[in-house]
C-alpha cells in the first residue's frame, strides 16, 4: 500500500501532497492551499522567514483536528497547529512543509462554573472575548499578554503579560487540558480539582510546549472575580534606575499590586505620538492596583511612598474604565507605536527574565549596549516579575546592521543567563531562540527534553525544529 511505501519510495513534497489529497476527501472545504492564506499561516512578526506551509486546515471541531493528525502520521507529515498568528519566535513557521492547522474556528465557550470559579473553552476562544462573555457573572480571567491572543496559542507558549505579578502566568492558571496526541488519540491532563498528587503533571507539559508534543483542543481554567475597586496610575522618574529600584521595593515591601509596567523614555515619546498621549518624556511606570476601595488606596499611597523616597512621582491616577482602557491600550500597542521611530526598518521584539533582585543592574546594561552600539531599542516590561522586552528597529536587508542586532541580542540573553535569569519569560523559543536553550539548561537537560519528544512524537511530526532539534 501507499502508505508503508510512504517512507522510502516518496519525498516528504510527495508525501505532503498525498496527505492534502486524502484531507480534500475527508474536510473538502476546510482544506486551503492557496499561497496567500499558506504565507498568512506562517511567521510574519518578526525577521525570521516567512516558510509556509503545504497547507492549511481550518478544523472546527476536535474529530477534525485527529483526522489531520492522523494522515500525517501515516505519511510522516509535520503538522502545525495556529490560534492567532501573534507568537514572535517563528512558532507558526513550517520549516519542513507539512499541514497548518488553523484553530481559529474552534472558538466555543463549552462551559463557566461559577461557583468553581473555572471554565472550559476551545483553543480558538481569544483572551478579549472570553472576558466579554464573563464580565456579566462577575468573573474574569486576569492574563493579558498584549495581543488578543488565543487561549490555545497562550497555553502553548506559556504566555504571562501585564497582571502576571499578581495571578501568575499560565502555567499557574490551566487546570487541564484535552490534547490530541501524536497517533490522533485525544487525552485528558487532569480534572477540574484545583490539586492533586495523582501521577505526573501532564497539564504542564504541554503548557509552553509549543506544539512539539501535542495539539491542545480544549483548555480548563482558572477565573477570579472581577475586584470591587481598580485604579491604575502613571508614576513618572528621573530615570531607569530610579523606576527599577521602585519595581524592586514594592515587590519586596509585598504590595498586592496587579500590573507594574516599564516605559523608557523612548518608548514613552513613541507612546505618546501613536496613543495621543501628554506623559513626560522620562522613564515611567504604569500601575494598577486591584482590591477594596480600602485596600486600592492603601496599596497606592505605600507605592507612592517608595517611588517618591527614589525621586519618582507625583503619580497621575486613572480611576474611570475608560482613563484605563486607553492608558493599558496604550502600553499594549508598544510593538505599533515604535515603528516610525526609524522608518523601513522591522521591528524585533525580544525578552529576557532575571531574578528581581537583580532587574535594576540587568536594564541598566542593556540601556548601556544599546547607547554604545547606536541602536534605536525602546525598552517595556513586566517589572514586577523581572520580565522586560527590547523592541529593536532593525534594517534586515543591512547585513551590517542585522549583524550589530543580533550581537546586541546575544549579548542582552547572556547578560539575562549570566544573572540566574532565561533567554525569554513568554515569548518562548520556537525558532529564535533555539540556540540558547543548551547555554540555559545544559547538555543533560536537553537531552531529558529530547527524550520526552523522542518518546511522545517518535515520526517527530509536530511542530518540528522548534524548542529542541531531533
Amino acid at each position: 500500500m501507499v502508505v508503508a511505501a510512504a517512507k522510502s519510495e516518496l519525498t516528504l513534497l510527495e508525501r505532503s501532497f498525498a496527505v492534502i489529497e486524502r484531507l480534500k476527501a475527508e474536510l473538502d472545504h476546510k482544506v486551503v492551499t492557496g499561497l496567500a492564506v499558506r504565507e498568512q499561516h506562517a511567521n510574519v512578526t518578526t525577521y525570521l522567514p516567512n516558510e509556509p506551509p503545504d497547507a492549511v486546515v481550518f478544523a472546527e471541531c476536535t474529530q477534525d483536528v485527529q483526522a489531520v493528525v492522523r494522515a500525517c502520521a501515516d505519511y510522516e507529515v509535520p503538522v502545525i497547529a495556529w490560534g492567532a498568528g501573534t507568537s514572535l519566535e517563528g512558532h507558526v513557521n513550517a520549516p519542513f512543509g507539512g499541514i497548518c492547522v488553523d484553530l481559529s474556528r474552534m472558538n466555543r465557550i463549552l462551559a463557566v462554573n461559577t461557583e468553581d470559579l473555572d471554565c472550559v473553552v476551545e483553543p480558538g476562544v481569544t483572551r478579549k472575548r472570553l472576558n466579554e462573555e464573563l464580565r456579566d457573572q462577575g468573573l474574569f480571567f486576569p492574563l493579558d499578554p498584549g495581543a488578543d491572543a488565543s487561549i490555545g496559542g497562550m497555553a502553548s507558549t506559556r504566555c504571562s503579560g501585564t497582571n502576571a505579578v499578581r495571578y501568575g502566568t499560565m502555567k499557574d492558571n490551566v487546570l487541564s487540558l484535552k490534547v490530541v496526541t501524536p497517533t490522533g488519540e485525544v487525552i485528558t491532563t487532569a480534572t477540574r480539582a484545583r490539586k492533586s498528587s495523582a501521577g505526573y503533571d501532564l497539564t504542564r507539559l504541554y503548557v509552553g510546549a509549543e506544539g512539539t508534543l501535542g495539539i491542545i483542543v480544549e483548555i480548563t481554567l482558572k477565573l477570579y472575580g472581577i475586584p470591587e475597586a481598580v485604579s491604575a496610575a502613571v508614576c513618572p522618574f528621573p530615570s531607569v534606575e530610579a523606576a527599577c529600584n521602585t519595581v524592586i521595593a514594592t515587590i519586596q515591601s509585598g504590595i498586592p499590586v496587579a500590573r507594574i509596567e516599564l516605559l523608557d523614555e523612548v518608548q514613552v515619546k513613541a507612546s505618546n505620538a501613536y496613543a495621543k498621549l501628554a506623559l513626560a518624556e522620562t522613564p515611567t511606570l504604569f500601575l494598577e492596583f486591584h482590591g477594596t476601595e480600602t485596600s486600592v488606596h492603601e496599596q497606592a499611597d505605600r507605592f507612592g511612598e517608595l517611588a517618591a523616597e527614589l525621586g519618582g512621582g507625583p503619580s497621575v491616577f486613572a480611576v474611570k474604565p475608560e482613563e484605563r482602557t486607553k492608558l493599558w491600550q496604550a502600553r499594549h500597542d508598544a510593538y505599533w507605536s515604535v515603528l516610525p521611530l526609524r522608518p523601513g526598518a522591522k521591528a524585533v521584539a525580544t525578552d529576557v527574565c532575571v531574578p528581581i533582585s537583580r532587574l535594576a543592574e540587568c536594564v541598566m546594561e542593556t540601556k548601556r549596549d544599546i547607547e554604545e552600539m547606536g541602536l534605536v531599542a525602546p525598552i517595556v516590561g513586566h517589572v514586577g516579575d523581572g520580565n522586560f522586552h527590547t523592541t529593536l528597529m532593525v534594517d534586515v536587508d543591512d547585513p551590517e546592521d542585522f549583524a550589530k542586532a543580533k550581537l546586541y541580542m546575544k549579548r542582552l540573553v547572556e547578560r539575562a543567563l549570566a544573572m540566574g535569569g532565561t533567554s525569554t519569560g513568554e515569548h518562548g523559543i520556537g525558532q529564535g531562540k533555539m540556540k540558547y536553550m543548551l547555554p540555559e539548561h545544559g547538555e543533560e537537560a536537553l537531552e531529558i527534553m529530547r527524550s520526552i519528544k523522542r518518546a511522545m512524537d517518535p515520526k517527530n511530526i509536530m511542530n518540528p525544529g522548534k524548542i529542541v532539534a531531533i
